[in-house]
């Protein structure tokens, strides 16, 4: 899809989900043709014209200023990363550089690795925006064993597995809000880096071979994902419910450090311990990190 078009469906489904209860306006009677607010009621609300504000849910979003699209995005009750997203909308729609000018390319540092390998207790990995883990400690891959096995694809992605891999809705047991979640980041990254060929291959196949997937990019969900709880089915150890934080890594734009943790004494630290001793038996993970040339491909 174009930048243009992506505008449109994204300020189309956000003005959708806003009724004018919500918005503070008098709902007149007789039948309403639309889901939500009108777009006379979000140029009114956001104090332009009802001519401008239909100009830019066409996709003209190039030329407006910072305090419009501030005022757009109060006026459909856009939360943190739905901002963040209407500004990288519009930053391609004027082509200017995207919010991270810079991104990480080659080989991780030794030194970010030395980090990972020191996390012993808590399964860890880095990503990319296109959630391809580029590498991960032991745990972080016993944790994930399912993606390093034989038949699954290459190179290790998240979404990939998730949607295309006949595994990947038994090993996401809460798959809606999985699913919501890894569509909203793949979405999210899109805004970011709209040019990014590999993204953009990805999403392609992606919608191409998964109806789950292409329903849930219809939606144009974003979210900010620094923490959480995740489930995961494990084919070792059952079920484990994970804490997790993801911290974004200043001297490597563009990626992610994801770590899972569970509080001591529950069941949740017990599985983690089980996996650990599953791990040092069934000697799965000798090395940290995909294969070197996965690496490179960041």
């Amino acid at each position: 899809m174009s930048t243009e078009s992506d505008i449109r469906a994204f300020l189309a489904s956000r003005r959708a989900k806003i009724t004018p209860q919500q918005a503070g306006l008098p709902a007149y009677g007789g039948n309403r043709r639309v889901p939500g607010l009108r777009r006379e009621e979000v140029a009114l609300l956001a104090g332009v014209s009802i001519d401008y504000y239909v100009r830019l849910e066409r996709g003209h979003l190039a030329g407006a200023s910072e305090e419009v699209l501030d005022a757009v995005a109060n006026a459909l009750q856009l939360d943190d990363a739905e901002r963040a997203h209407l500004s990288d909308l519009a930053r391609a729609a004027a082509k200017r550089p995207a919010r991270r000018t810079k991104r990480a390319h080659g080989p991780l540092p030794d030194s970010i690795l030395r980090v990972l390998e020191s996390m012993t207790d808590s399964p860890a990995f880095i990503r990319n925006g296109r959630l391809d883990i580029l590498a991960a400690n032991p745990l972080g891959q016993a944790l994930y064993a399912p993606l390093y096995a034989d038949d699954a694809p290459r190179p290790v992605n998240i979404a990939r597995f998730q949607f295309l891999h006949p595994g990947g809705r038994d090993f996401f047991p809460d798959w809606d809000e999985s699913l919501n979640t890894t569509v909203s980041l793949l979405r999210t990254e899109a805004g970011r880096a709209p040019h990014d060929s590999g993204l953009t291959g990805l999403i392609g196949e992606l919608v191409t071979r998964s109806e789950d997937f292409r329903t849930a990019w219809a939606k144009h969900n974003v979210r900010l994902h620094h923490t959480g709880r995740k489930s995961f089915r494990h084919p070792a150890v059952g079920v484990l419910a994970l804490d997790f934080d993801a911290m974004e890594l200043p001297a490597q734009p563009g990626l992610t450090l994801t770590a899972y943790t569970a509080a001591p004494g529950t069941t949740e630290h017990d599985a983690l311990q089980l996996l650990a001793s599953w791990a040092a038996t069934e000697n799965t993970s000798p090395d940290s990190s995909p294969d070197p040339a996965d690496r490179q491909n960041r």
